[in-house]
């Protein structure tokens, strides 16, 4: 494709989105239970690194993440978080929505409709996988993920979720912001579609997957 002299990803300025994500990547997996702790290996077939940049969809095999698991990957200079929740977390979300700020999601800008058509308390696709852009909505932080439903230090009635250390702000583990903290709105959920079972594509929505637009 013909270079067009505009809009050249590599040459704007530094993307404090992606700055953040570099120096989060050592937060890579959260466990659900004593023994996980290995994240899942991302196939070497996603997009070059100025690919991403530019936008390009990126492709990930999911097939090996477990319960309380959480994949990261890259796109458009976010971190893009991937986690399998367990039945236990996906029967807690309907009991927290008195203590959310937005708990019907109802902010059109923070997630694609169609993750709402299920069930608007999971914000997914598949009930059991997750897929959130892993920003902190306050100031761009990188929440931490604690993915067990067990009291702690900063809410000791939680049911699993995201919490950022930074300002206290905390999510559910459909990334919905609870009322008091300094977040405003819920954490973003990216377009994305599934292949098959095992293959989720970010970037592009269902829609333009079956049109074969990209």
């Amino acid at each position: 494709m013909a270079n067009q002299g505009v809009n050249d990803p590599i040459h704007e300025p530094v993307n404090t989105g992606r700055r953040r994500f570099l120096t989060a990547t050592t937060a890579v997996v959260g466990a659900a239970g004593a023994g996980i702790a290995a994240v899942p290996f991302i196939k070497s077939w996603n997009p070059s690194a100025r690919a991403q940049l530019a936008g390009a969809p990126v492709t990930a095999d999911i097939s090996a993440l477990e319960e309380g698991q959480r994949l990261v990957l890259e796109w458009r200079g976010q971190p893009i978080w991937i986690v399998k929740r367990s039945r236990a977390v996906l029967d807690a979300l309907p009991t927290l929505d008195s203590h959310l700020r937005d708990p019907e999601s109802d902010n059109a800008d923070q997630q694609p409709a169609y993750v709402l058509e299920g069930n608007r308390e999971f914000r997914s696709l598949k009930p059991e996988v997750l897929v959130l852009v892993g920003l902190c909505t306050h100031l761009g932080c990188a929440p931490e993920m604690k993915a067990e439903i067990r009291p702690e230090p900063f809410d000791a009635e939680w049911k699993g979720g995201f919490f950022c250390p930074c300002h206290k702000s905390k999510f559910d583990m459909a990334g919905r912001v609870f009322e008091g903290v300094p977040a405003p709105t819920n954490l973003v959920v990216p377009p994305h579609h599934y292949v098959d079972d095992n293959t989720i594509v970010i970037g592009v929505d269902p829609s333009q997957a079956n049109t074969g637009a990209a």
